[in-house]
């Protein structure tokens, strides 16, 4: 199995399908896992998976290995097509059929906990886009702290406060839902 670094550099060199398709689906998974997380719809976060890659490929010349890791890289395209994404949305209805009825015994409790998300989802929307992009790419992305820090081109100790006065604030402004 090849590198990043070596997949990126047939890619730009070569122009490689090859290495675009091993590249694609070493990250596929976690991108579209970590863009559904984010979006909590299977056929949008298909669509910006396939925009991220998009994106990715076109600007994959402007990748700096030094700066962060190619994952990190592509997470932080992911965020700003969420970004983007939920800045386009218009209200659309949907029609109920009869087979759509679920009958789950914790059906409750499930939308309960989706909308408790969306409601925090709201909320961190309300924070600067910084502070937003580093709630999504360590709860949604899983990033660590250095990550993070590495892919802001900021010290980890202001991502740590920022993070972790965000999360203070969730739990001030959700704490009857603990």
């Amino acid at each position: 199995m090849l590198i990043d670094k070596r997949l990126i550099r047939y890619i730009l060199r070569k122009g490689s399908n090859q290495a675009a398709d091993e590249l694609i689906q070493r990250y596929y998974d976690d991108l579209y896992f970590y863009l559904y997380r984010q979006v909590g719809n299977g056929n949008d976060a298909l669509d910006l998976t396939q925009e991220v890659f998009i994106a990715a490929l076109k600007g994959l010349s402007s990748y700096d290995d030094r700066k962060s890791s190619f994952r990190t890289w592509l997470f932080r395209i992911g965020t700003y097509k969420v970004i983007d994404a939920r800045r386009k949305v218009k209200m659309t209805w949907i029609e109920l059929k009869d087979e759509e009825w679920i009958e789950e015994k914790d059906f409750d409790e499930s939308l309960y906990q989706k909308e408790l998300l969306r409601s925090i989802n709201q909320y961190v929307a309300s924070f600067r886009p910084e502070i937003q992009e580093i709630f999504r790419l360590r709860v949604y992305g899983e990033l660590s702290f250095p990550d993070i820090a590495s892919l802001l081109a900021q010290k980890e100790e202001r991502i740590k406060a920022q993070y972790y006065r965000l999360i203070k604030k969730i739990r001030e402004e959700f704490h009857e839902h603990e």
